[in-house]
């Protein structure tokens, strides 16, 4: 192994767990964090750190004692995530991690139309309050997320209107911050990248593409909020869910989530994916539409 130590937060999920693979793969040191251990990968030349939620500072700065580097992926959705930020940043400091990269969002402000997109921006206002290095990853909408909000009645719909969305595959995310965390010069030190797909469409166009691919009529049903409320209620979530769920379609209706970057060309070396080639490449990500034919 050979290099500073990376800690990888969230290394049990999609972009976490591709990011600690990737360095893992290179002979970098990694440590591992995540809600559950027992999901953790076991990967050669990787720890597991004991559980340590990012609303516990003494647990966080235990587990990033003697790490270089902190990848930080956001928290879970919820009421708290901008002070669990907050604490996981204070005591990566403290425990003398020298480097932060932190995966945000796209179009991230404080008066964002995506709500959960704001307490991005409340954590990178933090990191640039702070004494250490720090990059800002902000990815898009997910290509995964595409198909997998598609009902099985061949139903995209949502309060999204005539908007473009640049969506982006996960592995991108991955390739773009291991090639940032990698990287240990200070070229990316006070960077944001927008990390986002090779085009941006509407959600229309890609109902279209996952008729083609299906073999079946895929249709997008654009809705007022209050529609988009009333076709969520059952699923039982708080308000303040909801509402994140909501107006992430609006956001693709403002415009706010239409920007397409060369971020992900430009530290990979390879395109970004587009929707064709992750739907291609992914069937599992749409069977429930073949399913539910």
């Amino acid at each position: 192994m050979n290099g500073p130590l990376i800690a990888v937060t969230g290394a049990a999920g999609a972009v976490g767990g591709r990011v600690a693979r990737r360095l893992a793969r290179v002979g970098v040191p990694v440590r591992l964090l995540g809600r559950d251990p027992s999901r953790l990968p076991s990967l050669r030349g990787a720890v597991a750190a004991p559980p340590a939620p990012y609303g516990d500072g003494e647990a966080m700065r235990r587990a990033l004692h003697g790490a270089h580097t902190l990848f930080l992926v956001s928290a879970h959705e919820s009421p708290d995530r901008v002070r669990e930020h907050i604490t996981a940043v204070d005591a990566a400091v403290a425990a003398g991690v020298e480097r932060i990269v932190y995966v945000s969002f796209l179009g991230a402000a404080p008066d964002a139309t995506f709500t959960f997109a704001r307490d991005h921006w409340h954590t990178e206002a933090h990191l640039r309050m702070v004494d250490v290095r720090h990059t800002f990853l902000r990815d898009g909408w997910y290509l995964a997320g595409l198909p997998a909000m598609t009902g099985a009645d061949g139903v995209l719909r949502g309060p999204g209107g005539d908007g473009r969305v640049s969506a982006v595959a996960h592995e991108d995310i991955a390739d773009a911050a291991s090639a940032v965390l990698l990287e240990e010069g200070r070229g990316h030190d006070g960077m944001t990248y927008d990390l986002t797909g090779p085009e941006a469409f509407t959600l229309a166009e890609a109902a279209e593409e996952l008729s083609r691919r299906t073999g079946r009529t895929v249709r997008y049903v654009p809705e007022t909020r209050e529609e988009a409320y009333a076709s969520r209620a059952h699923y039982g979530a708080q308000d303040w869910e909801v509402a994140g769920w909501v107006t992430s379609y609006e956001a693709i209706a403002a415009g706010e989530l239409a920007p397409v970057s060369n971020a992900v060309p430009a530290l990979t070396g390879h395109p970004a994916k587009s929707l064709a080639a992750y739907l291609r490449e992914n069937p599992d990500s749409y069977r429930h539409l073949l399913q539910g034919a």
